[in-house]
């Protein structure tokens, strides 16, 4: 019968399609027996067997042919996890990328740490001897007028020496000179009392 042949074909189209939707298969079932009932139905109300199965086939081919374009809008499970291999393939060589970049920025960074840590380092050595370069003029600069402070002080204490020996020289010069004024001074007052205490004697001798 046709009926028998479409509910074959819908079998037939369900195992083919490879689909993993249960559903797709039972609507198949529901669709070859609902086809068995509208060819009854149609003999019931007075039609004839034959026109009835035609009915019922062209219905049946009708909804093959919307089964069939529904089938080929779905995937298929074999891609699914085909699609699903892929994708993980392509997920693990991202992260291995990923991994692999960060590696190689995190080897950069490290060797440009390292290299901006011995700039840095040179930097304060050069920064370091500069300073005891300064350091040493200054202290050398120092060291220099101390001693010509020094020299400057002992010249001036030679010079202080030479004027205190020379006025100790001038006062005992003086002391001397004024000694001598002095015996002359009374060496004349004992010669002006001895000529007075003459004078006298003599007048008095003449009065007597």
């Amino acid at each position: 019968m046709a009926a028998a042949a479409a509910c074959k074909r819908v079998g037939q189209l369900g195992a083919n399609s490879g689909m993993s939707l249960i559903g797709l298969g039972a609507f198949g079932t529901s669709k070859a027996s609902s086809s068995l009932d509208r060819v009854r139905r149609l003999e019931g109300q007075g039609l004839p067997s034959k026109q009835a199965e035609a009915i019922t086939a062209a219905i049946t081919e009708v909804l093959n042919d919307t089964m069939e374009n529904a089938s080929q809008s779905f995937v298929s499970k074999g891609e699914i996890q085909k699609i699903e291999m892929i994708q993980e393939a392509n997920v693990s060589k991202f992260k291995s990328e990923v991994q692999s970049s960060q590696g190689h920025h995190f080897s950069m960074l490290q060797h440009e740490t390292e290299k901006l840590r011995n700039d840095i380092e040179k930097m304060r050595n050069e920064l370091r001897y500069e300073i005891d370069k300064v350091t040493a003029g200054q202290r050398l600069d120092l060291n220099l007028e101390r001693g010509r402070i020094r020299d400057e002080l002992n010249n001036q204490s030679a010079e202080t020496t030479n004027l205190t020996n020379k006025l100790d020289r001038e006062i005992h010069a003086l002391k001397a000179q004024l000694e001598a004024a002095k015996y002359e001074v009374i060496k004349y007052c004992i010669g002006t009392l001895v000529s007075i205490s003459a004078v006298g004697l003599a007048v008095v001798r003449i009065l007597m």
